[in-house]
């Protein structure tokens, strides 16, 4: 029997999202992603209770990123099984195409104000996490040509080492939420007042071109 028993399957009454597109985001509840491990699946959990055992769906660990109570709690399940459910404080994160990604043996997962870094091979752990942002990461991206992991923040455009370390951080006029891309020679993200930030990867300054 799987570890979840006869709890809510990890794919039931959710919205699937592939990681071609991460339009109307807020709409999705499940993002799914094929891995050498098998299929991983990020799930929005919002009524999550840690340390209880009566939540819907049940996780070998739980993962706290802040002292407070968790504004965002997100949970990963491998293959249908409930591997770690992740909660941090900032703004809501929702879950989208571009809430994780994989590396290798590695998750990195957008959650609240932070990006986590999550360990594949047995025993499954938190490797290490990092606050981006003051307010929400709205994403995690990859730049394969450059080696680049790029946060999408709320108030913050973050590089991260692979390590976890912010290599910088860029800020704007508003807040970043409108269209975002990775482009071949510069990261495109715009603001709520439409003002296009084009800032280059190596340092995180804006061009003006």
């Amino acid at each position: 029997m799987s570890p979840l028993g006869h709890k809510r399957s990890f794919d039931t009454d959710a919205q699937i999202v592939d990681n071609r597109t991460h339009q109307n985001r807020r709409h999705f509840e499940v993002q799914q992603i094929n891995t050498e491990f098998g299929l991983l699946s990020v799930v929005d959990e919002p009524t999550y209770s840690f340390k209880s055992q009566d939540n819907a769906r049940s996780y070998e660990i739980e993962v706290l990123l802040t002292p407070d109570t968790p504004i965002s709690v997100h949970g990963i399940a491998l293959n249908g099984s409930g591997i770690m459910v992740v909660g941090a404080g900032g703004g809501c994160s929702s879950v989208h195409g571009h809430s994780a990604l994989v590396l290798d043996d590695k998750l990195y997962l957008a959650v609240g104000d932070h990006v986590a870094c999550l360990a594949f091979t047995l025993p499954h752990r938190l490797v290490w996490s990092t606050q981006v942002d003051m307010a929400t990461c709205f994403g995690i991206h990859w730049e394969h040509g450059r080696g680049a992991l790029i946060s999408h923040g709320e108030l913050e455009i973050s590089r991260l080492s692979l390590e976890g370390q912010l290599m910088w951080q860029a800020s704007g006029a508003d807040v970043f939420s409108e269209a975002f891309r990775l482009l071949p020679d510069h990261i495109e993200a715009v603001d709520f007042n439409r003002t296009v930030y084009r800032l280059d990867y190596a340092t995180g300054e804006a061009r003006d071109s």
